[in-house]
């Protein structure tokens, strides 16, 4: 099968397009034809080899959409010609690819009237933002957060999460991506460009941060006593604070069928939209992981696999 991987750790320029093994569905497993796989912030990374030891030729990636090609034993709620999308498991790479095996029980059925590229770009993204604005904040309606990073995948998905849940949204943002973010819910946009967000900004309940650095750390002044912040881009724990009257908190993202399902139907019920997608052959991986490393895009950027 075609794939994009690669065989050492490095800049873009180790990207490669080829044909690699195709992988077979053990015992619990299904095998995807992949019509689309998305980029994510932490494939550039394990290009670069930021998380350890790799197996090579290792095939970057971790969420798809596609249609079911095979099924392993002890499957009997998915066959084949199902389209499903779905996370590979934790600490898993290998979506670039025109086939993925994974187990059965950690993807969902997608959505008919859901195209393959807006459910790869809703996957991780969604069930990120599921689990740290409902999950691990527990937002609530009536509150007011502020979304670190709103016009990238993670973020658009928690703009509309926080709006469906009844909160007020403030979020970051640059120039260009103001009237995007309004248009998908945010109540106020905050381009970082030529304000500082802890001089115009106070007393709210939540801090949900996709950026990481020092903004994340200077997120904490924005918040009431009491009030609680949740960091993805942080590292595994939340970088440290000062103040004993707030709740820092590493949400844990998990993969599990049951989110992927509210990630559908909170599309199907048209509280969230797909992000602004940019699309890219499989070819162009070492082009679209060098766009995504420079982090200055909207949206999500998405390989259209078939």
């Amino acid at each position: 099968m075609k794939s994009a991987y690669i065989e050492q750790f490095g800049g873009p320029g180790v990207m490669r397009y080829g044909e690699v093994a195709d992988p077979s569905a053990g015992p619990g497993q299904i095998v995807v034809d992949v019509f689309a796989a998305s980029v994510n912030g932490a494939d550039w990374k394990v290009r670069a080899g930021h998380y350890g030891k790799g197996s090579f030729p290792l095939v970057l990636g971790r969420d798809f959409s596609g249609v079911v090609s095979s099924v392993g034993s002890g499957i009997t709620d998915l066959r084949v010609g199902d389209a499903v999308f779905g996370v590979l498991e934790a600490g898993r790479e290998g979506a670039y690819a025109e086939k993925v095996a994974i187990g059965a029980a950690i993807v969902a059925k997608k959505p008919a009237e859901m195209p393959h590229i807006a459910a790869a770009a809703l996957a991780l993204a969604g069930l990120t933002a599921l689990c740290s604005v409902e999950d691990a904040l527990q937002l609530k309606p009536g509150e007011t957060i502020l979304i670190q990073g709103g016009a990238g995948g993670v973020g658009s998905f928690a703009v509309q999460l926080a709006k469906h849940i009844g909160a007020r949204v403030v979020t970051t943002a640059s120039a260009a991506n103001i009237d995007y973010l309004r248009k998908i819910g945010a109540d106020e946009v905050i381009d970082y460009n030529t304000a500082d967000f802890t001089k115009v900004l106070s007393n709210c309940d939540a801090v949900f941060d996709t950026v990481g650095g020092d903004v994340a750390t200077r997120s904490y002044a924005v918040l009431k006593p009491g009030g609680r912040a949740a960091f993805i881009a942080s590292g595994p724990q939340p970088p440290k604070c000062d103040r004993s009257d707030i709740t820092a908190l590493r949400p844990a993202v998990g993969r599990d069928r049951a989110h992927l399902d509210r990630v559908a139907a909170l599309w199907q019920a048209g509280a969230v939209v797909a992000p602004y997608i940019s699309t890219y052959p499989l070819s162009d991986a070492a082009e679209a992981l060098r766009i995504s490393e420079a982090r200055h895009f909207k949206g999500k950027l998405v390989f259209k696999v078939r």
